[in-house]
């Protein structure tokens, strides 16, 4: 088998998870483009193992260490954004970029609410 086949397999699935992660506001999806990203590596090391012949099989080794990291980076990635939509109600990327929380008063307070509310009375 040549190298070229699964190279270019890996190469276009790192590029479809790298638009994932540069293109996508939802983090669930963003998760799932780190996980296309993780797979087309471990697809070349497991390529270039088969091609070299090592004896060690190194590159198997080394994929399956990249395996158990992937799951559990699935895993804590996930309760985080489970933890953040259960707190915020959404999962939009650009919305939690504030982190900061306001608090009720300081929204109920706000020059323009009362401004208006001054002008009603």
């Amino acid at each position: 088998m040549h190298l070229a086949y699964p190279a270019v397999l890996a190469a276009l699935l790192f590029c479809v998870g790298l638009y994932g992660v540069l293109a996508r506001r939802n983090a669930i999806l963003v998760l799932m483009s780190v996980e296309l990203m993780l797979n087309a590596v471990n697809l070349n090391l497991v390529a270039f193992d088969v091609w070299l012949r090592d004896t060690l099989h190194s590159g198997q080794a080394l994929t399956l260490f990249t395996i158990a990291i992937a799951a559990a980076e699935i895993g804590i990635g996930l309760a985080i954004v489970l933890a953040v939509y259960r707190n915020r109600g959404t999962s939009d990327i650009d919305r939690l970029r504030d982190t900061v929380e306001t608090d009720e008063a300081e929204v109920n307070e706000s020059p323009g609410k009362t401004k208006k509310a001054e002008a009603t009375t």
